[in-house]
């Protein structure tokens, strides 16, 4: 099914990666490199701790690999190699606590609600003199401050001594100064103490607020201050930038600042934190993908350098791991395989009966189980083709045969199902029902091609399954996407005969009923209409006369391809000659707005290979050929892999591989659809277009803080999302085989 029921409805690679480039004779770089060579690269991942409500303030990871967590409800302790939060204050002590540290001799220091904890040797005592609430605590070599709105105390093997520094009540954070002094962040502005002098900063030439948060130095000793409006970068006390949403802060609450091992700078907000990296570069991290919660509150590093991240919902783990493509993709297949192959050998999507937990998952029917079943066939013949892994070849011959067992099981001469369940399933998308003439007619007049499908899922004649009826055409050309590289590159001579008399029948009965896709009613689906007396002679077909006019030219050159019969190139003459179909698909690049979605263009995408590979007058190839280039260069913006690749295979290009290669890196691990909404965020716009997908970002945002996609889904989109789904990895693995297949990636 169409989205919204069709017409309703930075070379980010955590360090740089090789790419090697071809050289003309002059000595210039060519304009495509030959081939990505695969190499590791640093793969950022998410491990979610949550703690059920509580509000955790602040977050240490101790040096025997422990993590701490400072809480609205006490001090909380999760052992190395444990999932469990447990409580490490008894229940007098326990309640609000603000801060944790370390110190050189591995004494751990919380502050809490009534007064300064230490934990040494498995033993927990409160230390003499402080005064609760301790809300920041810094350590030094032999030294321990600690803060609060009830005064300053500093610590020593003598005990601590309160100080009688004029500083606020607000202390929000505390770091050393390199040298016996202290940079202390407040609501009222920057301090600098030393034990003979105090300093405060509040004013805009030097702060671009008062009102701060986080303290951190970088790695080459500039004071990044964090705080209401962004960031303040002062260089020996003064001020030299500044970082606001226009330079990638997605907040103008900036709530945590911390310097990463590798020396990146992490910018917490109230939507996320944002990482700036010595060599220019940011990457930004938000969403249930990668936080239990936008709001950052504290952020630490352990000696792995990885980051756990304090919210008011849990901590976060922010980790990597070394990877290479062809790792990712052993990965990502697997996944596959557990996940989302589904009797009698259906790839798609899972369903968690627990939002956001893979270990719940169920299989679950989808109206594009055939599209994108179809996406999985040509996915496993590419990777045939690339490796001749005979696994490959297997796979690819049972998703066709369940491509095939669509048609079979309708009891037709040529109509296929969506998708098929089991029998014995009570559970299904879109179940039967029933429409009254009152709903009939508010329906008709929304949508004047609206079917009213009753009877959707039948009985197949086997009693084995389920199939539901009014097919899309979307799933036509998945289909026939699937089949064209089936056939091509992994099918041997027998099976060949097979793919050719399935798609025959197909069209056969396409041409038996007008060129409409006929339902077991006799009427065509809702979608699937290629008939010239609706495309080219009602109006309301309009909106998709370019578009269908392309795929049924398509469908019938396929079918003449693999079958030689003369009469599938008969009828694509006569629509070319008589019907004009070629000056209709002319018009596919000139789409007017009110009728683009972007999952048409990856069914267009799906039939240039068709046309291109399977044309032999040159006149006509010169037009596809030509039609291709001018529609790929209203998409290379999209930096969509699947079609770079399809173009390169084309053409024989090696176009756009930059950017598909970065896709292919920075795509999370993470396949849940996790809700992502970028109208949180003020370092990016909203961008109203006059198109039905209307509302998009201004920018296009790294595969990492998209929404899980299928290809059906616009790159472009602005919020989105369902936790209840776990997406297959095949629009991943489709666009890598391809650059496999091609040499442009590199095994």
């Amino acid at each position: 099914m169409r989205p919204f029921g069709k017409r309703l409805t930075a070379w980010l690679l955590c360090g740089c990666l090789p790419l090697l480039w071809s050289c003309r004779n002059d000595n210039t770089v060519a304009d495509e490199p030959p081939f990505y060579q695969d190499a590791a690269f640093a793969q950022d991942y998410h491990e979610a701790w949550p703690m059920e409500g509580n509000d955790v303030r602040a977050i240490l990871p101790d040096r025997d690999g422990n993590v701490w967590a400072a809480t609205a409800k006490g001090v909380f302790r999760k052992m190395k190699h444990s999932g469990n939060w447990a409580p490490m204050l008894d229940s007098y002590a326990n309640g609000p606590s603000f801060a944790l540290a370390q110190d050189s001799g591995g004494v751990i220091w919380l502050g809490n609600w009534n007064g300064l904890y230490q934990y040494q040797n498995g033993t927990i005592t409160k230390a003499n003199g402080p005064i609760g609430p301790i809300s920041a605590i810094c350590t030094n070599v032999g030294i321990v401050y600690a803060i609060g709105p009830k005064g300053f105390w500093i610590g020593d093997a003598n005990g601590f001594t309160l100080q009688k520094a004029s500083i606020a009540k607000s202390v929000r954070d505390v770091i050393g100064d390199g040298k016996d002094g202290l940079w202390i962040a407040s609501d009222v502005g920057l301090y600098h103490w030393t034990p003979s002098d105090l300093e405060h900063t509040y004013k805009t030439d030097a702060l671009i607020a008062a009102y701060i948060k986080g303290l951190a130095y970088n790695h080459d000793g500039k004071l990044w201050i964090g705080g209401l409006g962004g960031v303040t970068i002062q260089n020996n006390g003064k001020k030299e930038s500044e970082l606001r949403t226009t330079d990638g802060i997605p907040s103008t609450y900036v709530t945590a600042v911390r310097r990463a091992p590798d020396s990146t700078m992490w910018v917490g907000t109230q939507t996320g934190v944002v990482r700036f990296r010595k060599d220019g570069s940011r990457s930004f991290l938000f969403s249930r993908r990668w936080l239990l919660d936008d709001q950052v509150n504290d952020i630490a590093f352990d000696h792995q350098g990885n980051a756990w991240i304090a919210t008011p919902q849990g901590v976060s783990a922010i980790k990597k791991r070394d990877m290479t493509l062809a790792s990712k993709s052993a990965f990502f297949y697997d996944v596959l395989m557990k996940r989302h192959i589904r009797a009698p050998w259906i790839a798609g999507q899972a369903h968690l009966r627990v939002p956001g937990d893979t270990t719940s998952w169920e299989p679950e029917d989808d109206d594009n189980d055939g599209e994108y079943t179809g996406n999985y066939l040509a996915m496993e013949s590419f990777r045939y083709a690339a490796t001749k892994d005979p696994v490959a070849k297997e796979n690819a011959k049972k998703a066709f045969g369940f491509l095939k067992t669509l048609q079979e099981v309708t009891g037709t001469n040529g109509f296929f199902a969506p998708t098929i369940i089991p029998a014995t399933w009570t559970r299904m998308h879109d179940g039967n029902r029933t429409y009254t003439e009152r709903e009939r007619a508010d329906e008709l007049v929304k949508e004047p091609r609206f079917k009213p499908v009753e009877t959707r899922w039948r009985l197949s004649g086997d009693k084995k399954w389920l199939w539901k009826g009014d097919t899309s055409s979307d799933e036509m050309c998945g289909h026939m996407f699937g089949y064209y590289y089936y056939y091509t590159l992994a099918a041997n001579a027998g099976e060949k005969k097979v793919i050719a008399a399935h798609v025959g029948k197909i069209v056969d009965y396409l041409m038996q009923h007008n060129l409409n896709f006929a339902d077991v009613d006799g009427k065509a689906t809702r979608w699937s209409v290629w008939s010239p007396d609706q495309l080219n002679r009602d109006p309301e077909w309009l909106p998709d006369r370019s578009q269908n006019s392309m795929e049924m030219l398509a469908f019938l050159k396929l079918a003449h391809f693999m079958t030689g019969n003369a009469k599938y190139h008969n009828e694509y003459l006569r629509l070319i000659e008589k019907e004009y179909y070629l000056d209709n698909m002319k018009q596919v690049t000139k789409q007017n707005p009110a009728w683009f979605i972007y999952f048409d263009v990856v069914l267009q995408a799906y039939l240039y290979p068709i046309l291109i590979h399977c044309e032999q007058d040159p006149e006509r190839l010169k037009f596809y050929k030509n039609h291709l280039e001018e529609w790929f260069t209203k998409r290379k913006a999209d930096h969509n892999p699947l079609i770079n690749f399809i173009y390169n295979e084309c053409l024989g290009k090696k176009a756009e591989l930059k950017n598909s290669v970065d896709f292919l890196i920075d795509t999370p691990l993470d396949l849940i659809d996790w809700p992502i909404d970028h109208r949180k965020r003020e370092d990016i716009q909203v961008v109203r277009t006059p198109v039905l997908e209307d509302e998009q970002v201004s920018e296009l945002q790294p595969a990492s803080i998209r929404l899980t996609v299928r290809w059906d889904k616009n790159p472009w989109t602005l919020a989105g999302g369902n936790p209840e789904v776990e997406r297959e990895p095949v629009f991943w693995l489709l666009p890598y085989w391809m650059g496999r297949y091609l040499g442009m990636i590199s095994k």
